[in-house]
């Protein structure tokens, strides 16, 4: 059993598709879509058109669940700026998503966690705002009652893979469209990846155990960070140019 699992595509339609031809280049053709699809200041709607017609097993991340809850106002500027750029069938299809899936009856997939998509799970931020890799005891916290030997999350952005105790894998592929961001809870923090390539995982079970595989795939940034800046988002724009937020 192999597949492939992306996240947080974030309306970069250019990283989606350089991460799709990647996926297709390994002969891959099953793939999970771990939510966030379309918040930021990109191509929301022709990332709206792509997903759509490939219509992967997705679920619901927290930006998508805003963008059906709240109205324009409402909005924080990147849910704002996706808003205006879907169409009425992006946002059906989004209303049809559910918020966690079991995929082939032993993959569970999240966005954050398997209560909360707001939530990390792999990562925690200091009170002093330094994001590290979350204790063991609070991941497997998380964890109780999930009784799949892989499950997937995102939310961070951060690809990470986390064996718990009892042999469960937890997985977040990264991201494949925003490799950095800032966020103001617990407490004001940036999250950067250092690294501006679209990244994505392959899952694959060898012997009863699974193992995965991160992808980092280059591709040209530049109309994505055009469009960042003309949509005054320089830290967008620094992001997808460099992996760095600041």
């Amino acid at each position: 059993m192999r597949f492939a699992a992306i996240a947080d595509v974030h309306g970069n339609v250019a990283a989606l598709e350089a991460v799709l031809a990647d996926i297709a280049a390994l002969g891959i053709s099953d793939v999970v879509n771990l939510g966030d699809h379309f918040s930021g200041p990109l191509a929301a709607g022709r990332t709206g058109d792509l997903l759509l017609k490939r219509d992967f097993p997705s679920i619901r991340g927290n930006h998508d669940r805003w963008l059906l809850e709240q109205s324009r106002d409402e909005m924080g500027p990147s849910d704002a700026a996706a808003d205006a750029d879907l169409r009425p069938e992006h946002k059906t299809w989004l209303a049809g998503l559910p918020v966690t899936l079991v995929y082939r009856d032993e993959v569970f997939l999240c966005h954050g966690t398997p209560t909360s998509d707001t939530t990390y799970w792999l990562e925690t931020v200091s009170p002093d705002a330094i994001v590290h890799q979350a204790p063991i005891e609070q991941v497997e916290r998380e964890a109780k009652g999930v009784d799949f030997p892989l499950i997937l999350c995102g939310h961070t952005h951060i690809p990470r893979g986390v064996r718990l105790r009892d042999g469960r894998y937890i997985v977040n592929p990264g991201s494949v469209g925003a490799p950095g961001y800032d966020d103001d809870a617990p407490v004001y923090h940036v999250v950067q990846t250092g690294n501006p390539d679209a990244c994505y995982a392959v899952l694959e079970k060898v012997q009863d155990q699974w193992q995965v595989m991160f992808r980092y795939v280059p591709y040209d940034t530049a109309p994505m960070v055009a469009r960042a800046r003309s949509r005054n988002r320089p830290e967008w724009a620094r992001a997808l140019e460099s992996g760095w937020v600041r």
